[in-house]
């Protein structure tokens, strides 16, 4: 993992940051292949512990990055949405644990920081990205209404 820049105020603390999701993300390296893992994937094998661990670790990660104002608010929201869906997907049974090898969260928001500090990417509010999760959200919730609708229909059909 490349550092931030050296020209990046508060390096000491972004520095600290990113070595936090290296530990978390690809610390460790599978013998006699690239792949790499970290503690991450490792602590959701401990039913529930495991994944509010690392919940807590994206999170306090997230809160030192914004609590230093040294990033945008788009930046901020892109962040926490990568730390929700890792949360999501490392919470289903099975399929959690595979995808947290995978789905790195602590990475994704790294290489965030980096795009905003290097290219200048992801300037500004964030209200469009906002927006979008929540046309996601009530479709999603429509999309749920709609199946349990069915299913319920199906089912009084049956008695």
């Amino acid at each position: 993992m490349k550092h931030l820049p050296k020209n990046v105020a508060l390096t000491g603390q972004l520095k600290w940051v990113e070595r936090i999701a290296s530990v978390m993300d690809d610390k460790f390296r599978l013998p006699g292949t690239k792949f790499r893992f970290g503690l991450d994937p490792v602590l959701n094998f401990i039913p529930f512990a495991g994944d509010v661990s690392g919940f807590i670790v994206s999170a306090m990660l997230l809160y030192v990055i914004a609590k230093n104002g040294a990033v945008s608010r788009k930046v901020l929201i892109l962040m926490a949405v990568n730390i929700s869906v890792d949360a999501l997907l490392g919470g289903i049974p099975l399929l959690g644990q595979i995808t947290d090898f995978y789905f790195k969260a602590n990475t994704r928001n790294i290489k965030l920081l980096k795009e905003h500090y290097q290219e200048g990417k992801h300037q500004g509010s964030g209200n469009g990205i906002i927006a979008v999760i929540i046309i996601v959200l009530v479709i999603g919730l429509a999309a749920t209404m709609y199946v349990s609708y069915l299913i319920l229909l199906w089912l009084f059909e049956l008695f």
